[in-house]
């Protein structure tokens, strides 16, 4: 069964001087500043669209590892996933970086390691994010 799930965002003024508010419509879980200056400087208590774009691929990539490492019949303990969005002003996207430290009991650093991989490439936000040329991985068992 297909699912929508939708944000909004209300924006006001230019690119530079301008600013928006990004609301979590389907779950009515908050609403975000955002600006040029949170993309291409700092943050300032605002959000981007490379940190909304993070947080996705950060709650996605450990659903899908879960799922791969409980289909082989293991027990996950925990996963602990970072993701990590570089933005190029006029380049855009340049690279992602997911980091994950699992604990998963009696699982191989070599089965984990091709379970890991395989959970990146078919995360659903990294398919989606399949035209980001570099989305690296560093994965570790504990």
């Amino acid at each position: 069964m297909a699912t929508t799930r939708t944000a909004t965002t209300h924006w006001e003024g230019s690119l530079l001087e301008g600013r928006g508010r990004v609301e979590l419509a389907s779950s009515g879980l908050g609403t975000f500043d955002v600006s040029w200056p949170a993309r291409s400087e700092e943050p300032s208590g605002m959000t981007s669209p490379e940190e909304l774009i993070a947080a996705a691929h950060s709650a996605c990539y450990p659903m899908a590892l879960s799922g791969a490492l409980t289909r082989q019949g293991h027990t996950v303990e925990s996963l602990d996933t970072q993701a990590d969005v570089t933005f190029q002003p006029g380049e855009g996207i340049t690279g992602i970086v997911l980091s994950v430290r699992a604990r998963v009991p009696g699982l191989s650093e070599e089965d984990f390691r091709a379970a890991a991989e395989d959970a990146k490439r078919n995360c659903p936000v990294s398919q989606a994010l399949a035209a980001v040329k570099n989305i690296t991985l560093r994965a570790e068992l504990v």
